[in-house]
């Protein structure tokens, strides 16, 4: 399990480390003016429709079905089902992409009522929608080939095939000139990263034999238990973007560049995010399903707790840099050519806010495993809506005083509540929540965080006291100099602190075969 969570978060590492190519590359190009926000709408619209019906939610419902039958009914049997599947998939997409490119005004206009008042926003973000929401249909595809991909344990390249959303979107903004605005270059380069992407699982699933084609729906013991769990997916899923949604429509009566604040910021935080839980959740999820088919309820445990402790370990420095050293590493790699100091400094005071709950974020797919690799995915549905619930409510009480900064504060605090209710829920229906080892080990990792978040705060004023302004590329050398010390002090403390068992025990050495 270890080595495939490594796969995938090293590939994810590198698609993110892209992406923050690419978003230094747009904070350049684009700033943080009205261009920025229409594409910013036109980019987290289809994104928004992506995240509930494509990734989180139909990987809950389609991988433990097509791993069992997989195991069941060999390659043949998995491979109909997914067929069927595709073919569903895209009479719905067809009807969707019809009626959002029909009423396109009017879907922004309920989704950023606050463009409204400004008609060249409001006009750019209905242009630049009409490009971008195709991507939905594309990428959602290309999720059900990483599906079957996954749950016949290969990883790599549905991990690997975001990286070429970046590839495009660099290269398209590079030749903006060439558009009619620096958003029309940003559009088109997400369309195109679509059509990449899902080329690129397409080509791997074929040459392992495991590649898609349209097959007649049929309503037979796989696709209804498919279904039965796909429909409290997607309402928890949409739960969480519901929350994400309200970022965007309160941002949109906000102050012009409190949309690109939240943006930048979010990118700097959903690093760990990607990097460390999507891949946790990712590979845990099959794994857990394996062993509980085989009756193996403590080896299940086991792989939960090891994974939240390697989650935990890993957000570690994130989680410290975030909270500590926020306007240092938003003017460090984002102040420069359009994207000013104070923009930096909005986004800066929001990413301290996202921090606060960044912990729960990385951590929450290693609670919901237990549900979704029993079938149950009503549970975590209601967690997630009762959370999203009072964070919108938060984000209401607090955007008038905090602007940007109260919304990222509720989102905070709305993952904290998911993961506690998912806890309560596990415990109420008798479901193990790791083991005997983890209070422990996530007790030594807190003092770990503080020790972590002390040292990067330390290396940030001596940094500051041997740099003189002038400097050249003072920002830049400082936050290498904190990254160095902060490391330092992160390696040494997880050392002494837990030792060399713990690490071993995160890395899945001794961990117990699934029975056969």
């Amino acid at each position: 399990m270890f080595r495939n969570i490594l796969s995938v978060g090293g590939l994810t590492l590198v698609s993110r480390l892209g992406g923050f190519i690419r978003d230094v590359v747009m904070a350049a190009v684009l700033g943080a003016g009205p261009v920025a926000d229409a594409f910013l709408v036109a980019f987290r619209l289809p994104n928004h429709f992506r995240a509930i019906f494509a990734e989180g939610a139909f990987n809950a419902a389609f991988v433990p079905t097509y791993a069992r039958l997989r195991e069941q009914e060999g390659v043949a049997g998995a491979r109909a089902f997914a067929d069927e599947i595709l073919t569903a998939m895209m009479l719905v997409h067809g009807v969707l992409l019809a009626l959002a490119l029909g009423f396109t005004p009017q879907f922004v206009a309920a989704l950023a009522p606050g463009l409204a008042d400004d008609p060249e926003r409001f006009g750019l973000a209905v242009t630049l929608t009409r490009i971008t929401f195709p991507y939905l249909a594309l990428i959602s595809v290309a999720t059900l080939v990483s599906g079957a991909l996954n749950a016949s344990d290969r990883f790599a390249m549905a991990a690997a095939a975001p990286i070429l959303m970046n590839i495009c979107m660099i290269g398209t903004l590079l030749g903006a000139a060439w558009f009619p605005t620096a958003g029309h270059a940003a559009a088109w380069g997400v369309l195109i990263s679509g059509v990449a992407q899902l080329f690129a699982v397409g080509w791997d699933a074929e040459r392992h034999g495991i590649g898609l084609r349209f097959g007649k729906p049929k309503l037979d013991p796989g696709t209804r238990q498919f279904l039965r769990a796909l429909g409290p997916a997607v309402i928890g899923s949409a739960g969480v973007q519901i929350a994400l949604f309200a970022d965007t429509i309160i941002a949109t009566f906000l102050p012009s560049g409190a949309l690109s604040a939240l943006y930048y910021a979010d990118r700097i935080n959903q690093l760990p995010i990607g990097v460390v839980g999507i891949a946790v959740g990712t590979v845990l999820l099959p794994e857990m399903s394996r062993r509980l088919a085989a009756a193996d309820d403590a080896g299940a445990a086991h792989a939960q707790a090891r994974s939240i402790e390697l989650a935990t370990l890993l957000a570690i420095p994130f989680v410290a840099a975030s909270l500590m050293v926020p306007d240092l590493t938003m003017r460090a790699l984002f102040a420069r050519g359009a994207f000013t100091n104070a923009d930096a400094a909005a986004a800066a005071a929001t990413l301290q806010a996202y921090g606060l709950g960044l912990l729960a974020f990385v951590v929450v797919r290693a609670f919901i495993a237990p549900f979704h690799a029993r079938g149950d995915t009503r549970t975590p549905m209601i967690a997630s809506l009762t959370a999203v619930g009072l964070n919108v409510a938060l984000k209401f009480a607090l955007m008038g005083s905090l602007a940007q900064v109260g919304l990222a504060l509720g989102t905070a605090v709305g993952g904290w509540i998911n993961v506690g209710l998912l806890v309560f829920f596990a415990v109420r229906r008798g479901f193990p929540v790791g083991d005997d080892l983890l209070g422990g080990h996530l007790a030594r990792l807190a003092i770990v965080l503080a020790v972590v978040g002390a040292a990067l705060f330390g290396a940030q004023m001596a940094a500051q006291a041997l740099l003189p302004h002038g400097f050249p590329a003072r920002e830049e050398v400082m936050l290498a100099f904190v990254v160095l010390g902060g490391g330092a002090v992160y390696a040494g403390s997880v050392f002494l602190l837990l030792g060399r068992r713990f690490l071993g025990g995160v890395m899945g050495r001794g961990r117990p075969p699934v029975p056969a």
